[in-house]
C-alpha cells in the first residue's frame, strides 16, 4: 500500500519539487499528456536523473483521487548517493570498502532485509540501478529495521559503468550465480569488494557477469531451484565478514 505522504501530484507541484531539489524516486506521467504545462514539466526533468515512466491514466487514478493532471511523483525516503563520490572518501579514511550491488532485485521486502544485513555486517553501501529496480520507500525503510537511515544507497544510471569504475579503483567484483565456477567459500572477499546479487528468476545479466572477477555458487542439496535472494545475500555477506575480520 502506498503511503500518501510519499506522493506529490499535479504538474505544477511536481515541477516545484524538482526545482527545489527534492529527492524524487520516480515520476509517473500519463501516456498522452500534452500542453504547455506538460512541456514545462519535461523541461524541468531534462538533465535530471529522475526515472520517468509513461503510464495509463488508470494507474494514476488508483494512486490518488485528487486532480493529478496526469502526473504523480514519488518522494524518495533517502538521499541517494553515487559510487564515484563515495569511493574516494572511503579510501581517504583508510578503509577497504565493501559494497553489495542488487542487479534487478525488485521486491521491497528483500531489499529491506538485505539492507539490514549489510548495515549490521558493516558494509559501506548498497548499490541499485536507476531503472528496473526496487525503490527506497516506506515499506523498505520498515523492513530494514532502520538500517536505511544510516546505510548509504547508491542509485546508478549504468551498472555496467559502475562495475568498470569499481574495477579501475581496485575492487574485486564477485558475482553470485548458478553458473558459478566454485563454492562461495573459495572466493576472495578480503580486498575492496563488491558482491553482485541478481534477480531470483533471471540472475545477473550476462554483460555484468562478464565483468565479474569471480563467479561463485552456494551449494544446494534439495529440490527447490534457488534460495531467496535476501537469504543468499546474507550467506555471502557473512562469508565476507568472516574473511575480512578473521572470525
Amino acid at each position: 500500500m502506498i503511503d500518501k505522504k510519499e506522493l506529490i501530484f499535479g504538474i505544477r507541484a511536481v515541477i516545484e519539487a524538482i526545482d527545489a531539489g527534492r529527492d524524487i524516486d520516480r515520476v509517473l506521467i500519463k501516456r498522452d499528456i500534452q500542453g504547455d504545462l506538460a512541456r514545462e514539466l519535461f523541461a524541468a526533468l531534462k538533465g535530471t536523473e529522475i526515472p520517468v515512466q509513461r503510464v495509463p491514466v488508470e494507474k494514476l487514478n488508483r494512486l490518488t483521487t485528487k486532480n493529478h493532471q496526469g502526473c504523480v511523483a514519488f518522494i524518495a525516503s533517502v538521499t541517494y548517493q553515487h559510487v564515484e563520490d563515495l569511493v574516494p572518501t572511503l579510501f581517504e579514511q583508510g578503509r577497504s570498502p565493501f559494497f553489495v550491488m542488487l542487479d534487478g532485485v525488485t521486491d521491497v521486502r528483500n531489499f529491506g532485509a538485505i539492507s539490514r544485513t549489510c548495515e549490521i555486517a558493516g558494509a559501506d553501501a548498497i548499490i541499485i540501478p536507476m531503472r528496473d529496480s526496487v525503490s527506497v520507500n516506506a515499506d523498505a525503510m520498515k523492513t530494514s529495521a532502520g538500517a536505511l537511515h544510516t546505510l548509504p544507497v547508491c542509485r546508478e544510471q549504468s551498472l555496467t559503468a559502475t562495475i568498470k569504475y569499481l574495477k579501475q579503483c581496485g575492487f574485486h567484483v564477485v558475482g553470485a550465480t548458478e553458473k558459478g565456477n566454485y563454492n562461495y567459500t573459495h572466493a576472495n572477499y578480503t580486498d575492496p569488494l563488491c558482491i553482485i546479487m541478481g534477480a531470483e528468476d533471471t540472475g545477473i545479466p550476462a554483460e555484468h557477469l562478464a565483468l565479474c572477477d569471480e563467479w561463485i555458487v552456494i551449494p544446494q542439496y534439495g529440490h527447490i531451484q534457488s534460495l531467496n535472494v535476501s537469504v543468499a545475500a546474507g550467506i555471502l555477506i557473512y562469508e565476507a565478514v568472516r574473511q575480512r575480520h578473521e572470525l
